[in-house]
């Protein structure tokens, strides 16, 4: 059995990551590559549940160490019952969002230590990491905008505040400078088209390409 792959998708609100996860697993599935699409927070039962409490109602209901514990806790129920049996099964499993987001929206955006985010990572996920994580890149108003457009109550994070997305946006940027083996930076604001092209060029030459 061939060995899964697990490739998360990062960036700031509007950056497309749904569309280009889609359209990513669309290439694999036609080169053969048995492929999970997933999402958090999200991803099972139970962390769908827990997603609700976070991406709906007040921007202020919740503090930083809150919120990030509810994410780590999804974080580990979705990590568990979908990836790993993915993972474990030869599949490649393209993810809407991992920790990174956490240490982005939490701790650049919240403030939060960056120590105490490491201190829940490892407790509930250890040395697990992703083989490969695109961030999608694009400035802070054209991703608002783009979220804007959409007609859903997901809001509560679109709701806090240019100041906050331009924190994430080089909370992203940080973490793709501290981590370039596993990261790759994608420019977001070009056609859908042109973005999917980089995308599997940067899968086909970081994962693809050693296997073979």
């Amino acid at each position: 059995m061939s060995q899964g792959r697990f490739i998360t998708f990062e960036g700031g609100e509007g950056a497309g990551k749904s569309t280009q996860v889609r359209l990513l697993a669309d290439a694999l599935g036609k080169m053969g590559i048995p492929v999970v699409v997933t999402r958090e927070p999200g991803g099972s039962t139970g962390a769908e549940q827990i997603r609700r409490l976070l991406v709906e109602g007040d921007p202020g209901r919740w503090d930083s160490m809150t919120e990030a514990l509810l994410h780590f806790a999804a974080r580990r129920d979705h990590v568990v019952r979908t990836v790993w049996p993915a993972l474990a099964e030869g599949r490649w499993v393209l993810c809407d969002r991992f920790a990174d987001s956490t240490l982005a929206y939490q701790g650049y955006g919240h403030g939060l230590p960056q120590h105490s985010i490491e201190q829940l990572y490892d407790m509930t996920l250890g040395m697990f990491a992703p083989h490969l994580t695109v961030i999608l890149d694009l400035p802070v108003e054209t991703g608002l905008r783009r979220a804007g457009d959409r007609a859903d109550t997901e809001n509560r994070y679109e709701r806090m505040g240019t100041s906050f997305h331009q924190k994430l946006r080089h909370g992203f940027l940080e973490i793709a400078r501290h981590h370039p083996d596993r990261c790759v930076v994608v420019a977001a604001d070009a056609p859908v088209e042109t973005v999917a092209r980089d995308i599997l060029r940067a899968v086909d030459q970081r994962l693809l390409a050693r296997g073979r």
